[in-house]
């Protein structure tokens, strides 16, 4: 006797299919997607360092680009930003200072200094004095994380990188990106610089695996499922 699953079931099971390529097909095109822009970002972090030119600028257009600026840093208004991690998850501070540019003030995020090291009357040399030169990778903030503090910024206390506060903070108009210092040694060896995190997770291939998988495993399930009613039936 012939057995006939009901239609719901096979519905179910199309359905569940066609979802599941649907969903390694977008990580297919995801992968794509983000293999372009990997490979975008290892260009603009390798080319020739270029000028920020004057007027306003799209942080989105500039982000992960080399540039070089020449101009004089205000060390009284200095802040460090808590959280920045270095050898080995150590704690310390990233310290940033404005640098007045020919094109407006920009803010240098000149690298990374140890806890202990936070108070700029403990390192001095770090505080350069006249016209110099920056070369080093724009950014835009990436805002407040899940798990950030608040930052108070009459206390001192930064947790992350509000442009828009620490310009109200320094009464500096500054502009749209900040721009991450490379490695060139500072006086005094302090901050250090080269600290841009340009990395990209690229897991799609292996979500499209999982997702074709899935589809696959449940095809095959479904058809041992009817071909053991029919056996039964039989």
């Amino acid at each position: 006797m012939k057995t006939t699953a009901p239609l719901w079931q096979t519905v179910v099971v199309l359905g569940a299919i066609m979802v599941m390529l649907g969903l390694g097909s977008w990580q297919i095109q995801r992968m794509v997607w983000k293999g372009a822009l990997i490979a975008d970002r290892a260009a603009r972090l390798v080319a020739e360092p270029v000028a920020l030119p004057p007027g306003k600028l799209e942080p989105t257009v500039w982000e992960f680009r080399r540039v070089a600026l020449e101009g004089a840093f205000r060390h009284d208004l200095e802040i460090q930003v808590y959280g920045r991690q270095l050898e080995h998850g150590k704690p310390g501070y990233r310290v940033l200072a404005p640098l007045m540019t020919d094109q407006g003030a920009v803010l240098i995020d000149r690298g990374w200094v140890p806890v202990e090291k936070k108070d700029p009357i403990l390192r001095p040399d770090s505080r350069t004095e006249g016209r110099v030169r920056v070369v080093g990778i724009a950014l835009a903030p990436q805002g407040q994380g899940a798990f950030v503090p608040d930052n108070d910024p009459a206390k001192g206390a930064w947790y992350w990188l509000d442009l828009a506060a620490v310009s109200a903070t320094t009464g500096m108009a500054l502009r749209e990106v900040f721009i991450e210092a490379d490695a060139t040694p500072n006086p005094g060896g302090l901050p250090i610089g080269g600290q841009t995190r340009s990395e990209l997770k690229d897991n799609h291939a292996a979500y499209a695996f999982i997702w074709f998988s899935l589809a696959i495993a449940c095809a095959v399930i479904y058809g041992l499922f009817r071909r053991g009613q029919r056996i039964e039936a039989s």
